[in-house]
């Protein structure tokens, strides 16, 4: 393979370069060339870009691709528009043969368009067009026109189109002057057309039944319709396809039907709560269904208690799975597939151990070729219990597109299944199972992260070997954050090593912990929505999450009174003999949502922050000779003694109050607390101190290094009396302190309170 070949068709050193350093593409052109220099030695420029878009944008069986190979030397598809049809043609005609004469229609082979025809149609559209023309003149739009021109002549000559429309405007308006040729004049900006963001923006999620919409870019745009798969890149077609399609439609009506298929092995983290909105969104957008399946096909790391937090946090987030299943229901079904894919020559019963088998090059098997009937004795003996742990595996005869060969479809593990019990010792891995359960429920879009693009090979493979529905495998990106690990064993060594408490510390993003925390389940998915659906790996700090956190807490959240370092206050003219009963907003300023009552005496507490002896230059509180407002109480106070313990801390402030309609407008309001409930609140930062801690550049020493050990700050302060009784989980915004939740640790005689987020975004962080 030479440049020089890469040349003769037209290509620029730099693109045959390009084309060089990719393998695949490179092997295709080459046989496409070879092909075409045997049916015409001189190859110009034109069929040369053919070719070559062929090479790179058509992907079909070598057959086919000889059968375009001739249409373009030939000359019988000499358009761009006439090659794209092809592309669409053959794509939507997947099976053999290839229909001639309907392809040739499609694709309009032998129409001839004249200049002369060219010329009318111009003429017609400038017609048409002439006043806006006019009034422009040399700043008209001409690609307008060109559209216009080219959906009336689908085969017409795109070169020709344009030079014969530059003529005729020539000829309306003549010679360019000066006054063409001049720079507009900027005139006042035109003011922003509102957008409708319902329109752009996916619906956010609430209720039992769920109602995100999910935002789709890049390749999600192209998810194929039911019944449709051959549509999609990569996908696999065989002479059974289009009739199993065809099975399928009958029995899903042209559904859309997704799945979300966790182990059952952890706790969901902020990443699946995407997996979770885009299978259950999809389907909704599309009127269809999602199952919640359990692939459980690993019963040493399974249990109960995980299968119930999962359908848990599914129903937190407001979906309702049309029907949940588990990958061990299929058991009975899988195995005879397996025993199916061995009478096919496609598995094979192996005895490699398991360090033989791990990396992606391991030794060939000696049993690969082993004769058919022994390998079913030998499985069947598998199931019967005749080996030993590691002593015998069924292997697939594939080798999967990151290079691994033969996957290991069962092995054999002497464990009670949490799901099945006892009944089997022979279980199916991933690569086995997921596919075929894809086809058992009829999934239309099985979707998954990218991580698994290099399975998707074998997905399609084992469903055509066993010919059964095959589904189409479309991958995403994982939601990846920042300042935080999700790995099930990494948050496991946190917890040994006491840096959490335990799956649902707060400082995690678990979605059990995220909950606890208090963050909206309504903001959780809003955020998922922003982040949309795209296949490129991004990492996003976990501000944007906060944000939609105050936004949804914004409007939800009741407003109290807390202070987290109380200084005691007491007002010496206090003009009532006992305690004031002053009712507030719930959340001002909209009164539809209630209000509560909150006591007011002489003896209250405020923020040790909001006082200082000698107020500094722009600082707007409580000082010896500044006063300031109390919310909510109409009344300003004045420091009249500051009263010191031993040790010359300030312990005490005797203050006189004056209403606020009698003395000028103080500069600040500050809240307080009077006949307050103690309470317990935990402050949190972020867990890590780099934003990459799994990053051995960033933390060469492991992510437990990077540990930020002030990431909980633990305070007691006082809390307005009626947030009493509250439930747990209850969300509350501490007014100007921030967003708190009611911890699972409250009891009737202890109160605990979460920081959920501040107010205001940490104009620290970065």
């Amino acid at each position: 393979m030479s440049l020089e070949l890469f040349q003769s068709i037209g290509l620029s050193e730099a693109k045959a370069k390009d084309t060089l350093a990719n393998a695949a593409v490179s092997k295709t052109l080459e046989a496409i060339i070879t092909k075409a220099k045997s049916i015409k030695e001189d190859i110009d420029k034109q069929i040369g870009n053919f070719l070559y878009q062929i090479a790179t944008c058509y992907k079909g069986t070598e057959t086919r691709i000889e059968f375009l190979v001739e249409y373009v030397c030939s000359e019988k598809l000499s358009l761009g528009p006439q090659l794209t049809a092809a592309f669409e043609y053959l794509k939507g005609h997947p099976v053999d043969p290839i229909d001639v004469d309907e392809f040739n229609e499609t694709c309009g082979v032998g129409v001839v368009i004249t200049r002369e025809e060219i010329v009318q149609v111009v003429m017609e559209t400038l017609d048409e067009n002439r006043k806006e023309l006019m009034e422009k003149r040399y700043r008209f739009n001409v690609g307008k026109l060109m559209a216009s021109v080219k959906s009336k002549l689908k085969w017409g000559d795109g070169k020709v189109i344009k030079e014969v429309i530059d003529e005729q405007v020539a000829s309306i308006l003549g010679p360019r002057t000066v006054e063409d040729d001049a720079k507009p004049q900027k005139g006042a900006k035109k003011s922003s057309a509102k957008v409708d963001k319902s329109l752009v923006e996916p619906e956010s999620t609430s209720g039992d039944e769920g109602k995100t919409s999910v935002q789709l870019v890049g390749e999600a745009l192209k998810f194929h319709k039911p019944g449709e798969n051959y549509l999609t890149d990569g996908y696999v077609v065989t002479p059974k396809t289009m009739n199993l399609l065809e099975e399928h439609l009958k029995e899903t009506g042209g559904m859309v039907i997704t799945r979300f298929p966790p182990e059952p092995n952890g706790i969901l983290h902020i990443g699946h709560a995407k997996a979770i909105n885009f299978n259950f969104g999809y389907a909704k957008a599309h009127g269809g269904i999602t199952y919640l399946r359990y692939d459980d096909t690993n019963p040493e790391k399974e249990e109960k208690r995980f299968i119930l937090g999962i359908q848990d946090m599914v129903k937190w987030l407001g979906h309702k799975p049309y029907k949940i299943t588990y990958a061990s229901d299929y058991f009975p079904e899988l195995y005879d597939f397996a025993v199916e894919l061995i009478k096919r020559n496609s598995a094979y019963v192996c005895h490699q151990q398991y360090d033989e088998l791990k990396g992606h090059n391991p030794p060939p098997s000696p049993w690969r070729d082993r004769p058919i009937d022994e390998s079913l004795r030998l499985f069947e003996d598998m199931r019967k219990g005749k080996f030993e742990e590691g002593e015998a595996t069924l292997r697939m005869k594939i080798i999967m597109e990151d290079g691994k060969q033969d996957p290991v479809a069962y092995r054999i593990k002497y464990t009670p299944h949490p799901h099945a019990g006892d009944k089997w010792c022979i279980y199916p891995t991933y690569d086995f199972t997921h596919c075929l359960c894809d086809s058992l429920e009829n999934i239309t879009h099985s979707l998954c992260t990218k991580e698994f693009q290099a399975r998707r090979s074998s997905y399609y493979w084992l469903c055509n070997a066993l010919d059964v529905y095959c589904p189409v495998q479309w991958e995403y990106a994982r939601l990846n954050l920042h300042y935080t690990v999700v790995s099930k064993r990494k948050i496991q060594k946190l917890i040994t090593n006491n840096f959490v408490r335990d799956w649902d510390d707060p400082r995690l993003f678990t979605l059990t912990a995220l909950r606890r925390r208090g963050f909206p389940p309504e903001a959780i998915n809003k955020f998922c929505a922003k982040v949309g659906v795209t296949m490129a790996q991004t990492v996003l700090n976990p501000i944007m999450l906060e944000s939609c956190v105050r936004e949804e807490l914004n409007n939800t959240a009741v407003r109290v009174m807390a202070v987290l370092e109380p200084l005691k206050i007491t007002i010496s003219n206090f003009p009532h003999s006992e305690a004031q009963e002053l009712t507030v907003p719930n959340i001002p300023p909209d009164n539809s949502k209630g209000s509560h009552n909150i006591p007011f005496d002489r003896v209250l507490y405020i923020e040790q922050t909001d006082f200082r002896e000698t107020a500094e230059e722009g600082y707007r509180r409580l000082s010896c000779d500044q006063p300031v407002g109390l919310r909510h109480t109409g009344y300003v106070i004045s420091v009249e003694n500051v009263i010191k313990d031993s040790e010359g801390k300030i312990s005490e402030l005797i203050v006189s109050c004056q209403k606020s309609s009698d003395v000028p407008k103080p500069k600040a309001f500050i809240h307080w607390v009077s006949h307050p409930l103690e309470c317990e609140v935990r402050l949190y930062d972020r867990l890590f101190i780099h934003e990459s801690p799994e990053d051995s550049e960033q933390v060469p020493g492991g992510f437990l290094s990077d540990v930020n050990t002030n990431s909980l700050n633990v305070m007691k302060g006082f809390v307005d009396i009626t947030v009493s009784n509250s439930p747990h989980l209850t969300t509350l915004q501490f007014e100007r302190l921030g967003y708190f939740c009611v911890d699972y640790d409250t009891t009737p005689d202890k109160l605990v309170f979460n920081r959920t987020v501040s107010l205001k975004e940490d104009s620290g962080k970065n």
